[in-house]
């Protein structure tokens, strides 16, 4: 029986505008592009990498 991937919750409170292009598409690559949008992703070292990249436009709703 294989073990259950971690996830992790994430939710935008910042908006894009004016940011950085690579922000940008950080936030659509965790498929954010709206403010108050959650989703559910895989909690994976490149995932970490960019939730830190964007870390003032999004926070960890829920860690499991």
């Amino acid at each position: 029986m294989a073990k259950a991937a971690n996830k992790i919750k994430v939710e935008q409170i910042g908006s894009p505008i004016r940011r950085h292009h690579s922000q940008r598409e950080t936030l659509i690559g965790l498929k954010l592009n709206k403010i108050g949008r959650v989703t559910e992703l895989q909690d994976t070292p490149e995932v970490r990498g960019m939730i830190a990249k964007v870390q003032h436009l999004v926070r960890v709703v829920d860690e499991k």
